[in-house]
């Protein structure tokens, strides 16, 4: 099948192409209307279909004769377990679950906020909501009281499910203390509290309204799957980083079932039965789509992982897992790999291990240099993935379709648009501009099935934010560019784009150079103030592990590279070395914080940061570079 060919009948006939891959699901009521609009003229998929994910990852597989095959591998490095749990397994616990909240006084509409760490009871609670239409917002583990309070106002759930602890590496979580403290904090109180206690010698603060979730499942009935319309909101996600008024991104049923089942077919390449593993969180939108909703769609064994790339034990735990699970298709984080890179430049801790059977690796979550690209190419000798997509989007929207054709690979290049996103580059008028021309990611409207349906309680902010800058475009918030050949790179959010002197510059191009040094393990560039220009880069590096800053002049290097492939015009002239850069749970890098930090701007540490003990650090150093004034 041709790319070009396949993309263009889901651009210029929508309706005929979503309905076709909608005909893979299992419908309780098939659609008869596959496109149409809401009361907001934002156009909604299917919307007068019934179904239920609950089921579509389920018991459709069992009624099929799957029912041993095993759904869910929980490999946690962190407390040395492992568990292999089958679709027959995975459907009593998730039936009786949904039982348990049914006799708690949850139904259809209502939300119910899950609070858990990486632990199959976080998935048997998100397919259990599914399972009665109950509306979950997963909020990811460890996320601070306040944080979590903001939450819980937000979508005023009846319930919340959490645990009595989450580990990461050895540090202990104390998961039901932060629900409680939470409670405490937020105007609306939740009527229960349902809490799966780990047994791992952790107290758990007792509350009237505390319910134990092995008292609640034991002592359930089983629970049928109840038909839901398309249009229904399966969840909402709140996107990371989120301060002050939250923003909650909705998803309906039938639209992201029917995207998320095309995706693993024609973006990933993985069949039907074989193993999928998405190196992620199930609070952010990687884990719902890739570690629960995606591959148990497609009757994928999912691997639920708690641990992390590096010091659970070592470096060679990725590795260990694809190798052992027999992951055929495997989806991380660049900052992940550049971990692991650091740790084992040489990649000596991966030859210990036969991963033949791995067939594609896929990198999004953040922009991936060429850099991290090539090495991991090089180490595993697949084909290695950029791709791009967003918490909005909840599936990819630039691949490299590897089930449709695969293209040839370019680094520092998502790919191509994938099914169903009309992806154009356009300047300040929303005028399409030449290849090879930086402008803003927009695309046109309507966005195919499973991409978000509005802001929770919130549809002016939704239209102000996504559509109303570009009329009949959703808006990414991200710049990039077109080259001859149709690839699209993108360079980052669109204040990652700095003026220096008048010139507008991309930080991410010159983050790109810097990554490529061979000392260089990660590193961050961004625009600081400047009397004279306006505004300056500044690049920030940790060094791969072996190598001495003071017995090299690697900065001098750095900054001369910058100049010779992007120019004196780029006055990138100083290059900081820092041990680590603050980085959220998910490994973003906080760019934003280290520029209000060396702006002297008012900032907030936010509670995705992984370690606040590294601000002190960096405003150390900068100290000492005489950059800003600290608070």
């Amino acid at each position: 099948m041709r790319y070009q060919d396949f993309y263009q009948k889901s651009i210029e006939h929508p309706e005929v192409f979503w309905k076709e891959q909608a005909n893979h699901l299992d419908w309780h009521t098939q659609p008869n209307t596959i496109l149409s609009k809401d009361t907001f003229k934002y156009p909604q998929w299917f919307e007068d279909g019934k179904l239920n994910l609950s089921y579509l990852c389920i018991d459709k597989h069992i009624h099929d004769g799957f029912g041993e095959q095993h759904a869910i591998i929980y490999d946690s490095p962190v407390t040395k377990k492992k568990q292999y749990i089958t679709f027959n397994e995975l459907q009593v616990e998730v039936s009786k679950l949904a039982g348990g909240l049914q006799q708690l006084g949850l139904q259809k509409g209502d939300t119910c906020i899950i609070y858990m760490p990486m632990i199959p009871q976080a998935i048997y609670a998100m397919l259990a909501c599914a399972r009665i239409g109950v509306i979950h917002s997963v909020v990811f583990g460890g996320f601070a009281p306040h944080e979590l309070a903001i939450r819980i106002d937000d979508c005023k759930p009846k319930a919340i499910i959490t645990a009595s602890n989450g580990i990461e590496i050895e540090r202990i979580i104390p998961y039901k203390p932060y629900v409680d403290e939470a409670i405490e904090k937020a105007a609306h109180k939740p009527n229960h509290v349902i809490v799966f206690d780990r047994k791992l010698g952790v107290d758990i603060p007792q509350k009237n309204y505390d319910i134990a979730y092995a008292s609640l499942v034991k002592n359930a009935t089983f629970t049928e799957a109840i038909p839901l319309e398309s249009t229904h909101p399966s969840y909402i996600l709140y996107t990371s980083g989120t301060t002050g008024t939250p923003k909650g991104i909705i998803r309906d049923t039938g639209g992201y079932a029917t995207a998320l089942k095309f995706s693993m077919k024609y973006i990933y390449g993985v069949n039907e039965g074989e193993t999928f593993w998405a190196a992620s969180d199930v609070g952010w939108v990687v884990g719902h789509s890739y570690i629960v909703y995606g591959p148990l769609l497609n009757r994928n064994t999912t691997i639920l992982f708690e641990g992390k790339p590096i010091k659970t034990p070592d470096a060679s735990t990725f590795w260990r897992v694809i190798s052992e699970h027999n992951v055929k298709v495997m989806f991380t984080a660049p900052t992940a790999i550049r971990a692991i890179k650091k740790e084992d430049p040489e990649g000596k801790l991966l030859k210990q291990f036969d991963l033949s059977c791995l067939r594609y690796q896929f990198l999004a979550g953040e922009r991936c240099d060429v850099a991290t690209l090539n090495w991991t190419q090089k180490q595993l000798n697949v084909p290695v993935i950029d791709h791009w997509w967003q918490t909005e989007s909840g599936w990819p929207m630039l691949a490299n379709m590897t089930g449709v054709e695969l293209q040839k690979i370019k680094a520092g290049s998502a790919g191509f648009p994938v099914c169903g996103y009309d992806i154009q580059i356009v300047d300040e008028a929303g005028k399409k501009v030449l290849p090879n021309t930086e402008g803003y990611v927009v695309v046109k409207l309507p966005l195919p099935p499973g991409t978000l349906q509005n802001l929770w309680g919130n549809p002016e902010r939704f239209k102000k934010g996504y559509l109303e800058r570009f009329p009949d475009y959703y808006f990414s918030g991200d710049g990039g560019y077109k080259d001859d050949e149709g690839y699209i790179f993108i360079t980052g959010r669109v204040d990652d784009i700095i003026n220096v002197a008048g010139h507008r510059l991309s930080t991410a191009e010159m983050e790109e150079v810097v990554a490529s040094h061979k000392s260089v393990a990660e590193c961050a560039v961004f625009g600081v103030h400047c009397e004279i220009k306006g505004q300056k880069p500044l690049g920030l590096i940790v060094l791969k592990s072996g190598e001495n800053s003071l017995s090299s002049n690697i900065q001098e290097e750095i900054i001369q590279e910058v100049r010779h492939e992007i120019g004196a015009v780029a006055s990138f002239k100083d290059v900081l070395i820092v041990n680590r850069l603050p980085k959220t749970r998910s490994g973003k890098i906080l760019r934003k914080l280290l520029r209000n930090i060396a702006d002297t701007n008012e900032y907030k540490i936010p509670s995705t940061i992984d370690d606040i003990s590294i601000i002190n650090e960096i405003q150390a150093i900068y100290k000492n570079h005489h950059i800003g004034i600290h608070k």
